[in-house]
């Protein structure tokens, strides 16, 4: 049988949908944060995500004290990795430290994601890592670590540095007892991840109930979906929310 292609080797589409219109950063992540919660995947004031402009060292991030609902481009701030607000009404958190040393030692996390959805929350109250029972879940293979250390709340750079140094180079991390962290180099990616990996975790949960032994998938299927998936879906799923959340939230972008 002939070796599988996935992804751009496999087939790009001539042309696509897009947006309809430019956008800036701080549109960019307010529209990300609103669609995350749209579809359960933050709790209530919980959460931040920052996203580090390359060749940039200050960080955009949304405040404190709004929820992902209600977020608008205008309240989007800038921060140094101190913290310290550089631009922006409000102020944010000493748990952003839980991006900061994520953004300083990997490169490729120029988006960091980290909230507490539902299904994610219950896999890592029990210590379980979700296995990939469905094919669009392949786009993890290779990339999930479970930190099985719930150390209370982060709010310094050390407490940051020791969660970077377990998650090493995977792009979502299940917290014990806490939480998620999603690591990516855009802002597409790491939407279109944080949402799939809640659905990932709730197709393993639901089929725990089951008490069934899921169907394994063969591995020499897994890296070409995970191909097709980050190099052509990601970016298809970010237009798709983006036009979906402007035409019913348009004050998203004030």
């Amino acid at each position: 049988m002939a070796e599988q292609k996935g992804g751009a080797a496999a087939w790009m589409p001539r042309v696509m949908p897009g947006i309809g219109r430019e956008l800036s950063v701080q549109q960019e992540l307010a529209i990300a944060l609103r669609h995350l919660d749209d579809v359960g995947f933050c709790e209530n004031l919980t959460g931040h995500i920052t996203w580090q402009l390359a060749g940039h060292d200050n960080l955009l991030v949304n405040p404190w004290g709004l929820w992902w609902s209600e977020v608008t481009a205008s309240d989007i701030l800038t921060i140094t990795t101190a913290g310290d607000v550089v631009d922006g009404p409000w102020d944010v958190t000493p748990a952003f430290h839980i991006h900061t040393e994520l953004h300083r030692a990997r490169p490729d996390a120029r988006v960091v994601v980290h909230n507490h959805p539902i299904s994610v929350t219950v896999l890592a109250g029990l210590g379980i890592l979700p296995e990939i029972i469905h094919q669009n879940s392949a786009m993890f293979v290779d990339e999930l670590v479970f930190i099985n250390e719930y150390g209370g709340e982060v709010d310094s750079a050390a407490g940051g540095a020791s969660i970077a140094e377990a998650m090493g180079d995977a792009s979502v991390a299940l917290l014990a007892s806490h939480g998620v962290i999603v690591a990516a180099p855009t802002i597409e990616e790491a939407t279109y991840k944080s949402v799939m990996f809640e659905r990932m975790c709730d197709i393993h949960y639901r089929a725990m109930l089951t008490g069934h032994t899921p169907i394994p998938i063969g591995h020499e299927h897994l890296k070409p979906m995970k191909a097709s998936l980050l190099e052509r879906a990601a970016e298809a799923y970010w237009h798709g929310a983006a036009r979906q959340l402007i035409a019913a939230e348009p004050t998203v972008l004030d």
